[in-house]
């Protein structure tokens, strides 16, 4: 084992903490979502009107909201994970942003009929909370993290392999939850896509980001683990994964007359 190496992925490893949802300390040494055959951002202006009430669920720290630049008064927000509640109420709130701490899988603190589009990338949520909030004729973007996801990265540094989270999380189960809620979808699209790493270093932090995905990871309990994906980068120059996605878009019907 070269103690260099072990020396830099301890280090990537206490270096291992986000401020919203902030991936640039490995900006530049990984690559995911460049080669979606959908936009999400794309579709989000495309859907966006600028009279329309909106929310972000599970906004993370406001980042993509914000750059929207849709008027304030008309835009609201949930987080739940902690560090993200505090950063969203000394950064949103303060513009006029409705920001509200809530879990995406349980209630949402909006009354009735309140949004025409609502945002989730990458989050939870309840379909038929999504459709009561919904005014009618509004609509519901997700993209969401399949099930699937970063699966061979998981194999790769684990051992023993955890078990497959989210069971539900495939585009077809997502689509029938919206439509048994009364929702009409109209577009759904499933991916699998490259996301590749440049250095091991890079890949510790992102495991010990995303938690769920890599339950129990440390340098110390995943050493045989790090090695093997050493030797790969040595013999391929990169890591290299699969990402899971999926997309769908669907709309409240409008009642009938």
């Amino acid at each position: 084992m070269n103690n260099g190496l072990l020396t830099q992925w301890l280090a990537e490893e206490q270096a291992a903490h986000i401020h919203g949802w902030d991936f640039s300390h490995i900006r530049g040494r990984y690559q995911e979502e460049d080669d979606l055959p959908w936009s999400y951002e794309d579709l989000v202006r495309r859907y966006l009107r600028p009279e329309s009430r909106i929310l972000d669920m599970d906004t993370g720290g406001g980042e993509f909201l914000l750059s929207l630049k849709h008027p304030c008064h008309l835009t609201g927000a949930t987080e739940a994970y902690p560090p993200n509640v505090s950063l969203c109420r000394d950064v949103l709130s303060p513009l006029g942003i409705d920001f509200r701490e809530a879990e995406g899988n349980g209630l949402l603190p909006f009354p009735d009929q309140r949004f025409n589009l609502v945002l989730n990338r990458h989050g939870d949520y309840l379909p038929d909370e999504v459709f009561r909030i919904l005014k009618p004729g509004g609509l519901f973007l997700t993209e969401q993290v399949g099930r699937e996801n970063d699966r061979d990265l998981v194999e790769l540094l684990l051992n023993p392999v955890p078990p497959l989270p989210f069971p539900m999380q495939y585009l077809e189960a997502a689509r029938e939850d919206l439509e048994t809620c009364g929702f009409a979808v109209l577009d759904g699209q499933e991916a699998f896509r490259p996301i590749r790493f440049r250095d091991v270093g890079a890949l510790v932090w992102f495991a010990r980001i995303i938690e769920w995905e890599f339950p129990g990871f440390s340098v110390e309990n995943c050493l045989d683990g790090l090695c093997r994906a050493q030797a790969m980068l040595e013999r391929d120059g990169v890591i290299a994964g699969t990402i899971h996605r999926y997309l769908l878009l669907a709309r409240k019907p409008e009642p009938l007359l």
